[in-house]
Order: structure tokens, then C-alpha cells, then sequence
């Protein structure tokens, strides 16, 4: 049932404009969305969201771009900011459940350049990556808040691919055993970002690990391994074992990945 707003000190249109969103169950929308279904002309439009931000019952994200006022999921906005972006690296481990930690910004990757912005007190990072690594996204939430997040294989290949933006190498490594992986997926997405090196690590760790649903991937990614050595752990020093078969340098050991995959925090 419709609230009543005409106690509030707000004009009928406004009221009318309230009504359409409560009808409608709209939390976030763009000034071009709600010209299309309001029946307002782009003027009144204006009018009528200036005078509710000013009344504080809406909250203006970016320009041309609304939520009510007491609309704050982060992921939501951070995809619809990002015109389809996807919530990714550590904070879609985190929402799959692969990490406790909790980012400070919210992980956005996105095909196209977009300046990071503070909205509402929450800090969006959006990564642009080639529309090639584009891929691997699904729909979580319902309805009008609705957003899309990398689903965990992508999220896992991603974050090898930049591992910068991981939540750090020892909470990728505890991600990489906990979730559970399809060797076809895995794959694919590998390759799509075409980085040798990360290849080289996930088959690695999926070997040492002896992950079950990877043989195929495990297969596919000894195809992958060049001559030149890598080191292990991206941000460790030059130093560890020589794994001949990989190409690796394990600066971080085999009883150390181990200990991590079994440390619960």
C-alpha cells in the first residue's frame, strides 16, 4: 500500500513522484530512467529531484544519478556508478565468502576509465581492464538492486592476474584453497587475461595442493609455462627453491603454503 506523504511539505508533484518509486520499489536511479517511465518532461524533472535532495529525501550520488535516502548498499551503487561494472578482486572474495577481511574501498573493474570517488563516505577503486577480461560476471541481488560481481573462478584468476588488489598474497593463497573450481572456467578466463606468470602459480599451487576438479586445468597450464622463472609471491624477495617443471621460484616454501591453507582466521 502507498504512504501517505500529505502531511510532508512537499508539492503534489513531488508526492506523486515518491509514490512512483514506493509503486515501483526504485532505491537507485539515473535522471534518464525515470524520464522514460515518470511522465514528467526532462524540466520537471529536474525541479522536482532538486527540491527532494534539498528535502532530504533523496541523495544525489553523481551527477544525473539518485537513491533514496536511506539507500546505502555499497555494491549496488558501486555497479551502477560504474554503468555495469563488476564487484571484483577482494571484495568479491569477500562476498563469496573466500576471506573475513574486510576491504577498505570497494573493488570495482570496469572496461573503461573511471576516476575512483568517495561516495556517501565509502571509497570505489575501478579497476579498467581490456574488454577481453570483461568476462565472468553474474547478477546477484533482486530486483531494483540488482549489481554484478565476478563469479569465483574470475574472481580467483583475476586476482592472480593483479594480486595488488587481492587483500595480500598469504589471503589469496587461503582463498585459492578454500573455493571450489571448474577447470573449464578456470581456462577460459585464463585465457583471457593472458598472464603467463599467473598461470604458472594457480597450476602450481593446484598441483601442490592437489585440488580436486583441476587436472584439466593443471594440464592446461604446464602447456602455458615458458622458460623464464618467476617468482612464486609477486612482492617477496628473490630467493626460495628452483620448481623445474613450473618455472617457479618459491620464496614462499611448500610447508609455508601449506601452513597457510590451513590457518583459519
Amino acid at each position: 500500500m502507498a504512504r501517505s506523504y500529505h502531511s510532508l511539505n512537499i508539492s503534489k508533484q513531488q508526492q506523486d513522484f515518491i509514490r512512483l518509486l514506493d509503486e515501483k520499489e526504485i532505491d537507485i536511479f539515473s535522471i534518464f530512467q525515470m524520464g522514460k517511465v515518470s511522465g514528467f518532461d526532462s524540466n520537471q524533472l529536474q525541479v522536482i529531484l532538486e527540491n527532494l535532495v534539498n528535502k532530504q529525501f533523496l541523495l544525489r550520488i553523481e551527477r544525473g544519478k539518485y537513491c533514496r535516502a536511506n539507500f546505502k548498499d555499497e555494491k549496488v551503487i558501486g555497479s551502477f556508478i560504474s554503468n555495469g561494472g563488476a564487484i571484483a578482486y577482494w571484495s568479491a572474495l569477500n562476498q563469496h565468502g573466500l576471506t573475513e577481511q574486510f576491504p577498505n574501498n570497494i573493488f570495482i573493474q570496469i572496461p573503461r576509465l573511471k576516476l575512483n570517488k568517495i561516495v556517501f563516505g565509502t571509497s570505489y577503486l575501478f579497476i579498467k581492464v581490456n574488454q577481453n577480461k570483461f568476462i565472468g560476471n553474474i547478477v546477484q541481488g533482486n530486483g531494483n538492486r540488482q549489481y554484478n560481481i565476478t563469479d569465483i573462478e574470475k574472481t580467483i584468476v583475476d586476482c592472480f592476474d593483479l594480486p595488488e588488489y587481492s587483500g595480500g598474497y598469504a589471503e589469496l593463497i587461503r582463498a585459492f584453497n578454500q573455493a571450489k573450481l571448474n577447470s573449464e572456467k578456470m581456462i577460459e578466463y585464463c585465457n583471457a587475461i593472458d598472464n603467463i606468470s599467473a598461470i604458472k602459480r594457480m597450476g602450481f599451487i593446484s598441483e601442490l595442493l592437489n585440488k580436486q576438479g583441476l587436472k584439466f586445468f593443471i594440464k592446461f597450464a604446464k602447456q602455458k609455462v615458458n622458460e623464464k622463472y618467476t617468482l612464486f609471491d609477486p612482492f617477496g624477495n628473490d630467493k626460495g627453491e628452483f620448481v623445474n617443471d613450473w618455472r617457479l621460484r618459491l620464496n614462499i616454501s611448500r610447508d609455508d603454503i601449506l601452513e597457510i591453507c590451513n590457518t583459519q582466521y
